[in-house]
């Protein structure tokens, strides 16, 4: 154990792998995504904390959208490619196997398991490095039937976003 208990509390949290895809006027991004929680039975929303500095907030800031896309574990190298920022991989768009989803027009990797469309409905400026971003679920497409304990997680792939 470290001197930080908070965050080696923190690292004790089981976070999921995601995708999120994001596009306004022409210019997509899809960026790698650990803190989505659901945060509302109805309707049905979530939550999202959405790096500040993130290429994929200025987008979702200016369309007011974003998909989640999900994947197993078996298909973590559909992710893998977007796991460095834009500032350091300005390229990583050229060539991704995405198509635009259906009721809002942001990326969908062909590698997803299943999306969720998202229309932000508020922004909280949490004071930190960090934004919430709350939206409610307009559509969602499940393409390989799966169940939770298939998901790509961080600990999964051995690897941590918190403290």
């Amino acid at each position: 154990m470290s001197e930080n208990q908070i965050s080696d509390a923190l690292k004790l949290v089981p976070y999921g792998f995601f995708a999120v895809g994001s596009s306004h006027e022409g210019d997509s991004n899809l960026m790698v995504l650990n803190w989505l929680t659901q945060a509302s039975f109805e309707p049905q929303m979530l939550a999202i904390g959405l790096m500040k500095t993130a290429y994929s907030h200025g987008l979702i800031e200016k369309s007011g959208s974003f998909t989640v896309n999900l994947f197993r574990q078996e298909d973590k190298d559909a992710l893998m490619p977007f796991t460095k920022s834009r500032a350091k991989n300005p390229e990583k768009m050229q060539g991704a196997s995405v198509s635009p989803s259906p009721k809002l027009g942001n990326p969908v990797l062909d590698g997803a398991v299943a999306f969720i469309e998202c229309k932000v409905v508020n922004r909280m400026d949490t004071g930190g490095d960090h934004d919430i971003i709350l939206a409610e679920i307009v559509n969602a497409e499940v393409r390989k039937p799966s169940e939770a304990k298939d998901m790509l997680t961080l600990p999964g792939i051995g690897w941590s976003y918190a403290g």
